[in-house]
């Protein structure tokens, strides 16, 4: 007898144990789906908030049983939106210019990065730590100094000495330029990090060997150094488009001329109600301010046309941006 009960005993402990075992993997995983799946609502819950709002009528603001779905769809909350907008010029200016903007600030943080990761120079901590407060240091602090540097521009008195004068550079997309391309555009200091990191991680073997068959510094960082660097360049102007796109102290200090999607995110309140009060009066009425309830869902449809570019961007980028990062976590 006990020849038999034994096994069919641990028979019964083994099922105990994988019964056990898969209750445990089951719990594990249900509690990660509801953490998750909290957090991608708490995450979307807002957008879709606007989402939802942009499509009502004034009258299914005011409607308690309206809660998400509108009961009267309507389209006019995005034609007014573009309208003082004015989204469609605005969108490709704001293209145009943060494009070429991202691109000049990649490439010189790049630059920088490099030289900071493989090459010793007289104060390279220094100058890495003044690196360091690019990122710490708000742009807000430092608004007097690039204000009277780019109002009064000159480079060691040139100017003045040819025209009799300094150059104003505000309000123009030049200067907007410059500022990236000198590596002190908006969030610089985190792309310098965050490349000279990358670069710092990559073995020397690589350049040497480069060295040995031949190939000078610059050949070697442009065909060595950056193809593999790639999946880091996509995260950063990725990321430097974004910020860049929703910018606005920036674009209010450099681009005021200009029609920009953040500029006129940030009037839009006050544009809307100078249109609200121009309709009532052209229609007869007296001058009103228009109501909180209508100015928050123009600016709430204005958000979205601003931010449907960069959900399409990620739509379309998703699978190259995911697969950089994922790389760069490994590489790094």
């Amino acid at each position: 007898m006990s020849s038999i009960d034994k096994p069919s005993e641990g028979r019964i402990l083994s099922s105990g144990y994988f019964v056990k075992k898969s209750f445990s993997g089951f719990f594990y995983k249900f509690c990660r789906t509801v953490l998750i799946f909290g957090l991608c609502f708490l995450i979307l819950q807002p957008l879709l908030d606007k989402l939802s709002v942009s499509f009502m009528a004034e009258q299914d603001l005011f409607d308690g049983t309206v809660i998400s779905i509108p009961r009267n769809f309507t389209l006019d909350n995005f034609r007014v939106a573009g309208m003082l907008l004015n989204y469609w010029p605005s969108l490709f200016q704001t293209l145009f210019i943060v494009l070429v903007s991202a691109v000049l600030q990649v490439t010189a943080c790049t630059l920088a990065a490099y030289g900071f990761a493989r090459y010793k120079f007289p104060l390279k901590n220094f100058w890495f730590m003044c690196v360091m407060l690019i990122i710490i240091v708000p742009p807000q602090v430092i608004m007097a100094s690039i204000y009277l540097n780019f109002r009064f521009f000159d480079v060691f008195g040139i100017f003045r000495l040819v025209t009799g004068e300094p150059i104003n550079m505000l309000n123009s997309f030049a200067g907007y330029w410059l500022l990236s391309a000198t590596g002190m555009g908006l969030k610089s200091g985190l792309y310098i990090f965050i490349l000279r990191q990358y670069f710092r991680g990559v073995p020397k073997d690589l350049e040497e060997a480069a060295y040995i068959d031949g190939c000078g510094r610059l050949r070697t960082f442009g065909q060595i150094m950056l193809p593999d660097a790639a999946p880091m360049l996509v995260s950063c102007f990725l990321f430097s488009f974004v910020w860049q796109w929703t910018d606005s102290f920036y674009s209010t200090l450099f681009l005021a001329n200009y029609s920009m999607l953040a500029t006129g995110l940030d009037g839009i309140a006050s544009t809307f109600g100078v249109w609200w009060n121009q309709m009532h009066v052209a229609a007869g009425g007296a001058g009103i301010q228009a109501p909180l309830a209508h100015t928050q869902m123009i600016i709430a449809t204005g958000m979205l046309m601003t931010l449907a570019p960069l959900i399409l961007l990620y739509l379309v980028a998703q699978r190259a941006f995911v697969e950089s990062l994922a790389q760069t976590g490994i590489k790094m």
